[in-house]
Parts: structure tokens; sequence; C-alpha cells
């Protein structure tokens, strides 16, 4: 469902990307096909040196779909950036990639904090966000932060997922099936 960013889905990426109800949204936005092969070349560059993660987003076929990221990693915390193209809104995607690359960037490369801010006209999101269990509205618990991304007016909400709340949404959904003893297949 995920893969490291690579230049051969360009593409398709930037046609998804530039539709209308996509574009407004995505925050690394392009203009030009050629913009966006040098934002992507950029974007592999920056997580070789350790600045953020990136993954494209695949249906069931491994057609990219999407990206989903994690930007300005500071302090083992991050800003989530995720979008999907049009065709793909609502078909289930968005829950399952958040999954796979929650698992990754949390138990594989040692993030403890995942912050998601997301615009307050941005009604999509906003929903989406507040389907997962694990995500907790963190305007007031992490007010100066909230300040510091509303510094040029009431734009963006702000949310957080901690690595417990997820570990424990994960213990409570998953427990008998992660629990079950592997030992028993080697008898």
């Amino acid at each position: 469902m995920l893969k490291k960013r690579d230049l051969q889905d360009t593409h398709v990426l930037f046609e998804l990307m530039s539709h209308p109800d996509v574009f407004p949204f995505v925050r690394q936005k392009c203009s030009s096909y050629e913009e966006f092969i040098f934002m992507t070349k950029q974007t592999i560059e920056a997580e070789e040196r350790g600045e953020l993660i990136s993954r494209t987003i695949l249906d069931e076929w491994g057609a990219p779909i999407g990206t989903i990221n994690l930007f300005d990693i500071e302090d083992n915390a991050g800003f989530l950036g995720t979008w999907l193209g049009k065709p793909f809104h609502g078909k289930g995607y968005n829950a399952p990639a958040k999954d796979a690359f929650f698992q990754e960037v949390f138990y594989t490369l040692g993030i403890e904090t995942i912050f998601m801010r997301i615009r307050k006209v941005n009604i999509r999101s906003i929903k989406a966000a507040e389907k997962l269990p694990y995500v907790v509205k963190a305007n007031e618990t992490r007010k100066s932060l909230y300040d510091q991304l509303n510094a040029d007016g009431d734009v963006y909400d702000l949310y957080e997922i901690p690595k417990d709340q997820y570990s424990f949404y994960l213990m409570r959904n998953n427990g008998s099936v992660q629990e079950e003893p592997s030992h028993l297949l080697e008898a």
C-alpha cells in the first residue's frame, strides 16, 4: 500500500495533485510537471537527510494514488501531510494508508508524536481525522503550537497522534492477534 517516493510515479501523481478539489490542500504545490519532478527530487534528498518521511500511496493494483508525508521532523515529532487523487476520495484508502504509515514511523523510525494541521475550511480532512479513534484535537492542549500555526489568522485546527495513544488503539483492536503465541507454529 505504501512505497518510498521515486521519480517513476511523478507523471501520475502530478495529474492527480492538479485536480481543483485536491490542489488547494496539498502542502508541496507545483504548477508544472517539471516543478513537480524537481520537488520530488528535493523530497527524496530531504528524507535521506532525516528532515522528512515521504511515501507514495498505492491502490490494490500497485498504482500511485497519492502521498503521505511527515514534514518538519524535530524532537521525534513532525507534521502529517496526506493527499489522495480525486478519483480515490471516499473509497476507503485514507485509513489503511495512515495505519501503514503510522506503523512505520512509530515502530521503525522512532517518531513519538504526529501532528496534523488542518485548514478549518477543509471539512473532508477534518471529518477523516476525527473518525480516527487515536487522534486528539490539540487546539487547547498544545496552545503555543496552535497559536504559532495561526499567527496570521484563525486558519488551522491542530490535531495530535501520540505514539502511546496509537499503541493503545492497536492493542485494543488487535490484542488477540498480537498475543497469539508464534512458537506453537514451530512444533
